[in-house]
């Protein structure tokens, strides 16, 4: 239904509202199991996205860390290779190869 959300603290540039807003957004997806609610659900779907939003931005504004600041681009060259490795994985999962049976 929706990617999953990501790590948000220790970014340099530091993370953005938007970029908390959409992790919100996703976390309220997720929960609601609604991308989309009805228009009588609306407003407590908002609600809940600005609530959460603005719950997420103060705990990032105080967390603390001695942890040199990340990259988003490395962050995405990592992620981009876990990718790859699942669908490897998968591919010998559904090719048999990985049941030791002959490839």
């Amino acid at each position: 239904m929706c990617r999953n959300i990501r790590c948000l603290h220790n970014f340099e540039p530091p993370t953005t509202d938007d970029e908390v807003r959409e992790a919100a957004l996703q976390f309220v997806r997720k929960v609601s199991g609604s991308t989309r609610p009805s228009r009588a659900n609306a407003a407590a779907f908002e609600q809940a996205i600005d609530e959460i939003a603005e719950a997420t931005r103060r705990m990032l504004d105080r967390l603390v860390t001695s942890a040199p600041p990340k990259s988003r681009e490395a962050e995405a060259v990592k992620g981009r290779a876990r990718h790859e490795k699942r669908m490897e994985r998968e591919v010998r999962i559904r090719t048999g190869a990985a049941s030791g049976a002959p490839a």
